[in-house]
C-alpha cells in the first residue's frame, strides 16, 4: 500500500552506456519546499541522510506519483 504523505520520484542513471533506474519516496510536504527537484535531492537532509545519490551520473528525476 502505497504511503499517503510520499511522493515517489523516478531517479535514471547512466552507467559506461548504459542505464539504470530507482525509485525513492519524498516526503510529500519537502516538494513545496524547494523550487527544483534537483535541488531537493542534493540539499534536503532527510533525502541524504537515507540514500546515496551519485549526482554524477544522474540523468533526470522525475516525480512519478504524489
Amino acid at each position: 500500500m502505497p504511503d499517503p504523505s510520499a511522493a515517489h520520484v523516478r531517479l535514471v542513471f547512466a552507467d559506461e552506456g548504459t542505464f539504470h533506474d530507482e525509485t525513492i519516496a519524498i516526503e510529500l510536504d519537502k516538494l513545496d519546499q524547494y523550487e527544483r527537484l534537483i535541488d531537493l535531492i542534493r540539499e534536503e537532509p532527510s533525502v541524504t541522510k537515507n540514500v546515496y545519490i551519485d549526482l554524477k551520473r544522474l540523468v533526470s528525476a522525475t516525480v512519478i506519483s504524489e
